[in-house]
């Protein structure tokens, strides 16, 4: 089987990114012949798309003025006739804005070969944001949207006019929808793909990679203090709203100080000065790891995950910290409960309550022992649900049958 895995670039950065290059590992390992189509980069190995970036540039200008992203990008309707895709059997598609494709070519993109679209987050069904908190004008139309500084940013609020474009181009186009989370799936059937089947497939990963390592050695090669609890949080751009630094900086102040003065905290990802700065504890910052041998090794000191995050679809962060036997702290937001369990592998705060948040970092670190069966219990659920090759598995089921439903259409 010959899959196309469509991302904006060939790098690893951002969940999607990651989660894409791990399934298309665990694919290859299998024996499928799984390569990447993308618009940027230079791997010899990946399939460039088109791309006129003097028109794009101008038009560009344009379209976003009216507030509508990714319409620029012409090149689009090239793709379906480039012969690594005429040769495909199946489109996997994991990400189509932030100047990745233009969603009006889907149609002939869908009359071309089997698509796939994989979800990550909600901007396939709404008028611009890949999250959209409280609101819900996606589910008739949007406009008037509250949060155009939602990535991806608007200038300028044509969120109605970009929620029925995709309703148009979609009623064009046949493909499987595919959501990583039950959260995600059922925001789709709450859509303008109302009508859609959506197979549930969660994230999975590699637990011969992901796996708890010796706790001291890890606290030692990180010089961590000895007799100190450790939490950790890890977030790709502390600057992000969306990612609730400011939440977790509130959780951590309402901390008793004989916990904060017991605790270090790790910091995992690409901090912001003044944020740190505003850190009521001891803390590492341990920077951007893109290696996941490297990220083992944080998950595996750690006694506690703590993620603030305002909006997550899945929770990927969670997932890796669950398979190192490392229990989490999180709101009760998107996807995460269906990984985070409260009793069994974490605890879970109602949204925007830091004081809540704070409490349940509290009552765990309290409890050795009981950090020590949600250890197990992580372990437990990462192995029997989230393996990666349980999602290999499934995908490969998903991209048989979408294949012999396209086969099928045309022999008719």
């Amino acid at each position: 089987m010959k899959v196309l895995m469509m991302h904006r670039d060939e790098g690893l950065a951002g969940g999607a990114q990651i989660q894409m290059n791990r399934l298309r590992a665990g694919l290859l390992a299998q024996g499928v012949d799984a390569r990447l189509l993308r618009r940027e980069g230079n791997n010899p190995d990946s399939v460039a798309m088109p791309y006129h970036p003097r028109v794009e540039r101008c038009v560009g200008a344009i379209t976003r003025r009216a507030g509508l992203n990714d319409v620029h990008l012409l090149s689009s309707f090239g793709v379906a006739r480039l012969p690594a895709v005429r040769n495909a059997d199946v489109l996997d598609l994991h990400c189509l804005h932030s100047g990745t494709f233009s969603y009006l070519a889907l149609p002939s993109l869908c009359a071309a070969r089997p698509v796939v679209f994989t979800f990550h987050d909600m901007w396939p069904i709404t008028g611009h944001c890949h999250a959209s908190l409280e609101c819900e004008r996606w589910k008739t139309g949007c406009g008037n949207c509250p949060h155009l500084d939602v990535e991806p940013a608007v200038r300028r609020d044509g969120t109605a006019w970009e929620w029925k474009l995709k309703q148009r181009s979609y009623a064009k186009a046949k493909f499987t929808i595919v959501a990583p989370s039950l959260w995600l799936a059922k925001r789709v059937g709450e859509s303008m793909l109302a009508d859609r089947e959506v197979h549930h497939i969660p994230h999975g990963v590699d637990t011969s990679v992901f796996r708890a390592l010796d706790k001291a050695q890890c606290r030692e090669l990180l010089g961590i203090p000895k007799g100190k609890s450790v939490l950790l949080c890890a977030m790709e751009y502390m600057s992000r709203p969306l990612k609730g630094a400011d939440l977790l900086i509130k959780a951590l102040k309402c901390l008793p100080e004989n916990v904060r003065k017991n605790c270090v905290l790790l910091m995992l990802g690409k901090t912001h000065p003044s944020m740190m700065k505003e850190i009521p504890m001891e803390h590492i910052d341990l920077g951007y790891l893109a290696a996941d041998a490297l990220k083992v090794v944080a998950y595996s000191a750690a006694d506690l995950l703590i993620n603030p995050s305002r909006a997550e679809s899945f929770g990927l962060v969670a997932l890796e910290a669950m398979a190192c036997g490392t229990p989490v702290v999180a709101f009760r937001v998107g996807g995460i409960p269906e990984q985070v369990r409260p009793g069994e592998t974490g605890d879970l705060a109602e949204p925007e309550d830091a004081e809540a948040l704070c409490a349940a970092v509290a009552r765990w670190i309290a409890d050795p022992a009981g950090l020590e069966q949600l250890g197990r219990n992580c372990r437990r659920v990462v192995e029997s649900e989230y393996s990666l090759d349980l999602q290999v598995r499934r995908s490969i089921g998903i991209y048989e049958k979408a294949a012999n439903d396209f086969n099928n259409i045309k022999l008719t």
